[in-house]
């Protein structure tokens, strides 16, 4: 569910044609410095000195809004992929949220934020009442389509069941995902969603702790040539490979925890042009090896 917090001074939505239709929140970026700053897993909890596995995540996320603040330009928009509350998306803990990503929407960037596991959308909504009101194509699912110069960005909504790890799309958004991809323009569409994809195994019993419709998904997006890339968080591990049929899967750091201490937490810059993506990780630890590790991928 990508809801929008867009200054007012930023707003540019699209109220006719072919993209409207489509009934998600439609945004142009009006900036010509092309780049974005991706963020997943922040998991705030209502008391700021909370800790988890030894980290303090409210610490953490002023530190990356920090960083993106101290940037020489402003970001076209902010994405914080899912997972923004600690555990079971309390008020209190997007009550906290807010304040701490509040120094964004004060320096005029927009921010979207999409659904994980550990958000709901009641308490969401709450603290977020200026949040856009739009059509909803997919029953409860919200999306959203983010124009830019170069590309075209997809939000997606794979929060199945409050604080149950398995994430689902479902067969509503799956239709709206196809449909929208055959009317949207020609050029390369990143798509995002917090749940990774995970292909069932055949006499399986286990947990699925990923995306459970992933051959749904992929089915989708790969009879899709102008998709190029997979955005998602979810694991806590980052991470670039390809899908079966070629196109870039980028797994997010967390800026929250981790799961394995020898792994990245922090955030991505993103910037692009009509031919390839190019990804700058930011650390926390800044003398970690990928600091600042600079990736090109084409979208070509």
């Amino acid at each position: 569910m990508p809801v929008s917090l867009i200054p007012k001074s930023r707003r540019h939505f699209l109220q006719t044609g072919a993209l409207a239709s489509l009934g998600a929140l439609t945004v142009s970026a009006e900036s010509n410095d092309n780049w974005y700053a991706l963020l997943a897993d922040t998991h705030i909890d209502a008391n700021p000195e909370k800790d988890a596995r030894g980290t303090n995540m409210a610490a953490n996320l002023k530190q990356v809004v920090a960083e993106i603040l101290a940037e020489k330009t402003a970001p076209d928009f902010v994405v914080v992929n899912g997972d923004c509350a600690f555990n079971t998306g309390l008020e209190e803990d997007y009550t906290t949220f807010r304040a701490l990503i509040q120094p964004l929407l004060d320096a005029e960037i927009p921010i979207h934020l999409t659904m994980g596991n550990h958000d709901d959308r009641g308490p969401f909504y709450t603290l977020f009442p200026e949040s856009v009101e739009r059509p909803k194509p997919a029953g409860k699912k919200h999306l959203a389509i983010l124009e830019t110069p170069h590309v075209n960005w997809l939000l997606l909504d794979t929060l199945d069941i409050v604080n149950k790890v398995t994430g689902r799309l479902g067969e509503e958004q799956l239709a709206w995902l196809s449909k929208t991809l055959d009317q949207l323009d020609g050029k390369p569409v990143l798509v995002m969603g917090h749940h990774n994809l995970q292909y069932p195994k055949k006499d399986s019993t286990a947990t699925i702790t990923g995306l459970a419709d992933t051959v749904e998904f992929m089915e989708v997006l790969s009879s899709k040539p102008q998709v190029k890339a997979y955005f998602y968080g979810h694991t806590h591990s980052y991470g670039l490979s390809k899908s079966r049929s070629g196109f870039h899967l980028i797994n997010q750091p967390p800026v929250a925890y981790l799961f394995n201490e020898t792994r990245p937490n922090g955030w991505i810059k993103v910037s692009t042009t009509g031919e390839n993506l190019s990804l700058t990780l930011n650390c926390l630890k800044k003398d970690h090896e990928l600091h600042g590790k600079n990736t090109v991928l084409s979208l070509t």
